[in-house]
């Protein structure tokens, strides 16, 4: 298991240096999120009670759960995206299915769509069991056929984020997957940068620009047919219990995959992720 090992005071450098860097490659797609609202232009909000994964949330279109704060807030360079959970108990979704929490999701589906590059994020993530905050891909059609890069995926233990691939014959708990864990004294809850650069041939994932994870063609094609040749697209989003969480935590009160800490972090507004910027090149 590999671990990356920086210091504290380093972080904020590796942020700049992430953003020089990659920049110096061809631009495809750059959101700092540095503006008033969220740019529809770019981006999709998802309005959807349709329970997956026995998730305990709804996804709403609001400045409750999907907002912007400006300039160095919180540790961002240039302005952040804020998604938040929110405790509505008896909230009825499109779908008329009643839960007790909403959230927020965007995705770049048919405005910005992708094949192949490198795609980071810089987020700060809350922790506490059932937290499920996500970046990721997804390309259009049939799941899991259409192919899923989980880039960053956390369930609310802050020492460890994971990798993942989904397609066809390697989904659900696939075998493609990997959790990197943070050294001493570094946790999800400061800011990292979270990575893919996604070829023809293979998915190297990083964490700060060190490589935590890498898929070939060749590892993926043991399972199933290779499901990235296809453009994909961004999602953003903060998911709360679930199986996923549940299969980490084993938690099933008071709500599945979610802790009764995090429903009173939720209740308390405490309950954030924010992304200060998001950035594909090729």
């Amino acid at each position: 298991m590999r671990y990356y090992l920086l210091t504290l005071s380093a972080l904020l450098f590796v942020s700049s240096a992430s953003v020089a860097q990659q920049t110096k490659k061809d631009t495809l797609f750059f959101e700092d999120f540095n503006s008033k609202t969220l740019n529809r232009g770019k981006w999709n909000v998802e309005v959807t009670g349709r329970t997956v994964n026995d998730e305990q949330q709804a996804y709403i279109d609001s400045a409750g759960t999907i907002d912007l704060v400006n300039g160095q807030a919180e540790g961002a360079t240039n302005g952040a995206l804020v998604l938040k959970a929110v405790y509505k108990a008896g909230h009825t979704s499109k779908e008329q299915k009643k839960y007790d929490f909403v959230s927020g999701r965007i995705n770049t589906r048919d405005k910005m769509m992708f094949t192949y590059g490198t795609f980071s994020a810089r987020m700060k993530i809350p922790a506490g069991a059932g937290l499920w905050p996500a970046f990721w891909l997804l390309g259009k059609g049939k799941w899991p056929d259409c192919g899923e890069i989980d880039i960053m995926e956390t369930v609310g233990d802050s020492s460890w984020t994971s990798n993942a691939l989904h397609g066809p014959g390697y989904f659900g708990n696939t075998p493609l997957a990997y959790r990197a864990f943070f050294p001493k004294g570094v946790d999800v809850t400061q800011w990292h940068v979270y990575t893919v650069e996604w070829t023809a041939a293979s998915l190297v994932f990083k964490v700060d620009d060190v490589i935590t994870y890498t898929v070939t063609k060749a590892m993926v094609e043991k399972y199933g047919r290779w499901a990235f040749d296809n453009p994909k697209f961004v999602i953003l989003n903060f998911a709360l219990g679930g199986g996923y969480p549940n299969g980490v935590n084993k938690v099933k009160e008071p709500y599945f995959g979610l802790s009764q800490s995090s429903v009173d972090k939720i209740k308390s507004g405490d309950a954030k992720t924010y992304v200060d910027w998001v950035l594909v090149t090729k």
